[in-house]
Parts: structure tokens; sequence; C-alpha cells
């Protein structure tokens, strides 16, 4: 049986903050399956810092934040923007708030012929701006930039981030008849979360220096594809290769030395292949589970359902939920 859910610390009340950004892989309708595989350790109090180098949509930081004693929260990602709408809303939620709320009348009052161009538009300030961006401070223009981003993210198509080479945000229009752009109370709650948070850009290994044994690690990278056709990698510029899938597993072998509690998630190879052992191989001395999983994210509808997706940790857990395959 999982871990009952009333065993977490109740840190929060209802309702809760969720994520603020929809996130193509994001965690949030896995949460419950995640929760019995989260380290003992942390529901005790014995886990000091939490830290989450590919932060995206945020869902696990954001279930650890609320229910669990930890001291020290770190979050971080090589996306910029990413980075820069939680910098935004840590710091000038309001302010974030208010040029939402202007993006959303002005979107939900135009005629639904107009709607596609004013993205259009959105987008193209969107992508033109970035250059004129300061990623390290957070004033009007970085403000107006992660409203922009928001609004993309809440009537593009399927609310995918993608990019392009260029780094250029490159979703198409989707027809949404009331997306919600302007979540005001949600946005004041996951700034009240991040008040206290050290928030870092870069790559996952500028983690480094703040992982000791009373530190939990949640990796949720880029997933490896499981097809030719099936990569949603492009979240940010360059791609997250078996290479890179591979320099990770090193480093998580390192931390794993440190005496740290490490969790990973990534796609499972075996819906396509029963015979591909890449991630047997490359995490041959942890413990790998399988959940099952909806995913959404693909343009044919007929072809989204139910997959299973990895679980990798470096610690027992006690009591273990049913698994699946």
């Amino acid at each position: 049986m999982p871990r009952p859910l009333h065993l977490r610390t109740r840190k929060a009340l209802h309702p809760q903050a969720r994520p603020f950004l929809k996130w193509a892989g994001g965690k949030s309708q896995l949460i419950g399956q995640i929760i019995p595989y989260l380290p003992l350790a942390l529901m005790n109090g014995e886990i000091e810092t939490y830290i989450e180098p590919f932060i995206g949509g945020g869902a696990v930081f954001l279930e650890v934040a609320q229910h669990y004693p930890v001291k020290n929260l770190i979050i971080a990602d090589v996306n910029p923007e990413i980075v820069l709408a939680y910098r935004v809303i840590q710091a000038q939620v309001r302010e974030l708030i208010s040029a939402l709320a202007i993006l959303e009348s002005q979107y939900l009052q135009a005629p639904e012929s107009e709607r596609e161009a004013m993205f259009y538009a959105i987008r193209q300030a969107f992508n033109q701006t970035q250059t004129k961006i300061n990623y390290a401070r957070v004033a009007d223009p970085e403000i107006q930039h992660t409203a922009q981003l928001i609004f993309l993210n809440r009537t593009c198509f399927n609310g995918l981030f993608r990019v392009n080479q260029k780094g250029e945000f490159n979703v198409p229009f989707g027809r949404y008849i009331r997306p919600r752009i302007c979540q005001p109370d949600n946005l004041q709650r996951v700034a009240e979360l991040l008040s206290s948070v050290k928030i870092l850009r870069g790559d996952f290994e500028l983690i480094r220096p703040f992982v000791n044994p009373q530190t939990f690690v949640y990796f949720d990278p880029p997933y490896r594809p499981i097809s030719k056709t099936a990569s949603f990698k492009a979240y940010a510029q360059g791609n997250f290769t078996d290479h890179e899938q591979t320099r990770l597993a090193t480093f998580a072998r390192e931390l794993d030395q440190r005496g740290a509690k490490l969790l990973l998630s990534n796609s499972d190879p075996h819906n396509k292949d029963p015979e591909d052992n890449f991630f047997e191989t490359l995490y041959d001395s942890f413990q790998i589970y399988r959940l099952q999983a909806k995913r959404a994210i693909n343009s044919n509808p007929s072809k989204r359902g139910p997959v299973s997706e990895l679980l990798i940790l470096n610690y027992l857990v006690e009591t273990l939920p049913e698994q699946i395959g």
C-alpha cells in the first residue's frame, strides 16, 4: 500500500499553490504517485535542504515546500525565461498580476477572429525583446516579458513551452474559449512560498556546492524520447541528448557518494522497446520503479494515453506501492 498522504507534515492550508505554467512532462498529475517514493528522512525532518535543478513547472517543489519541514529550498534551471519568471514572482508578484490582468482583459474582450492575431503579435514581441531583457534583474521590462511568457503559455497549443535553436518561442496558437491567463490568488501563494527560496540559473551541476548528507535532490530533466517523433527536449537552446543523460547519471553517482538522497524522473524506454535498458544500465546501482502516467502532448489525440515513466532512487522505500509492468 502507498504511504498514507496524511502522514505528510501539513504546512499548508487549502487552497494550495499550484504550478503557474503548463508544462509538458509536468508532475501535477503524478504527484500522488510520487509522494510514496519521497524519502522518509524528508517527512522526519532529517532533510535540511531540498534542491530541484530542472524546476520547470515546479509541481514537486511546491509539494515539498507546502508539506515538509525543510529549512533551505533551492531551485534552478538552464532556461533563462523560466528562471526569470520565478524571480519576477518572488520579487514583484503584484506588478506581474497587474500586467497579466491587462493581457487577459484584452484577450477575452477581443472577438474570436482577432485573438489569433493578438497571440502572434505578443509572441513576436516576446521573441524580439529577448536580447533587451536583463535576466539578472527584475524591473518593468522583465515583468512585462514574464507576463507575455505566461500569456503565451496559457493561450498556445497544448500549453507547451518550446523554443527553436535561436531560443525563440515557436509554439502555435491554441484555440481556447476562456483560458485562465491571470490567476492572482495562485500567483500570490507561489510568491509566498518563493520568499526565501534561492533561485539559480545554469547547468544542473551548479548545485554541487549545496549538496551534503542532509540534502534531497529531485532531478526532472528533459525526458529521453521513446521514439524518433516523441522528442520534447527543446525547452532551452540545445538538446538534452544521451550524452547529457549520461553526464547527469555520473553527477548523480557523485552526489550519492556524498550521502545525499536522490530522486530522478525520466521516460521509460520499455514503452517502445522492452529490450532498451538504457536507464537500467546507466543507474545500475540505484532503485528503479515505474509509474503509470497519462501524457497529452501528442498532437494526435488518438496517440495520447497511459504510458509508464521511471522513478530512479538511491535510497530504499520502506512500503512500496503496487508496481506495474
